[in-house]
């Protein structure tokens, strides 16, 4: 198993849509680690579609800014 990135991998969120993402998955039920949000583009995928169907328009919305940032990121296939 590939460890976690070092920071400089990391892709290039912002950190207060992180932390706002985080508490508003939070409210939805859904657990975040930052940590790997950050380092793992399948794992940030995964929630980040989760949180498109989220009951609060923040949530949809900080999962769109987040996921244009980590479609700029990643290679395409």
């Amino acid at each position: 198993m590939k460890p976690f990135p070092s920071s400089i991998d990391r892709f290039s969120f912002e950190l207060l849509d992180v932390i706002d993402f985080k508490w508003l998955m939070g409210r939805e039920g859904h657990r975040v680690h930052v940590e790997r949000l950050q380092g793992d583009p399948i794992y940030a995928r995964s929630c980040l579609n989760a949180a498109k169907s989220g009951s609060e328009p923040a949530l949809r919305a900080v999962a769109s800014r987040l996921l244009r940032a980590l479609d700029g990121a990643t290679p395409a296939a």
